[in-house]
């Protein structure tokens, strides 16, 4: 058994940002990343097109089963390989990562809270909450940067699919986080550091409490 930590948050929140700073903390290998943007579907759901344009930001463009039987596995204490997704082709790649097994897994994603099965699998969740003005510098310059668009391209599609589906899905799930962390995340990821590092202290009592001769050598 894993503990497992979700990470939710609009496109250009910070999550991926915040998730590395509090790894960089806690500087231990048993801790694990998973990006929920790994999870797209193939490729995108035709009936979720916006004038021919894949919808990422809908709900639906991912694989909620293969994440949900990753996650499982991981919380088994098994090994999973982790698809690679080309933003710039819109298709999954043939490529994985492995990935497990860790004692602690921090999943980060727009909708890690969506999915009710899946967000009971957490044992903390944490909502970043940006103002959209933020959010939209931040996305402008990752997609100039990383992803092969243009500037028209990304313009148009914030405003067709991006800030209509996170205030339609995104949003709502706010709700079900235990921590709301806002622009400053530098004192939110010290004190989720702190909170890793205990566990892992605690996870790591518990193992040498199950097997003694392992912890007297």
């Amino acid at each position: 058994m894993i503990y497992l930590i979700g990470i939710a948050g609009g496109s250009g929140s910070g999550k991926t940002t915040f998730t590395q700073k509090v790894l960089n903390m806690v500087g231990d290998s048993k801790v694990g990343i998973l990006s929920q943007d790994s999870y797209y579907l193939p490729r995108p759901p035709d009936h979720l097109k916006i004038n021919g344009e894949p919808n990422f930001d809908h709900p639906e463009a991912l694989d909620w089963e293969l994440l949900k039987s990753h996650l499982e596995n991981l919380k088994a204490g098994k090994r999973v390989e982790v698809p690679h997704y080309d933003y710039s082709k819109s298709r999954r790649t043939s490529k994985t990562s492995p990935l497990g097994p860790c004692k602690i897994l921090i999943v980060e994603g727009i909708f890690a809270l969506w999915d009710e099965s899946i967000r009971n699998l957490f044992d903390l969740k944490f909502y970043l909450h940006v103002e959209a003005d933020i959010r939209f510098i931040r996305r402008l310059f990752r997609d100039l940067k990383d992803r092969d668009r243009t500037l028209d391209d990304i313009i148009h599609q914030y405003y067709e699919t991006v800030r209509p589906m996170h205030q339609i899905y995104l949003e709502p799930t706010r709700q079900y986080a235990d921590v709301i962390v806002g622009e400053e995340t530098d004192t939110a990821a010290t004190m989720l550091a702190a909170m890793i590092k205990q566990k892992l202290y605690e996870l790591r009592a518990d193992s040498r409490a199950d097997n003694p001769k392992a912890s007297s050598k």
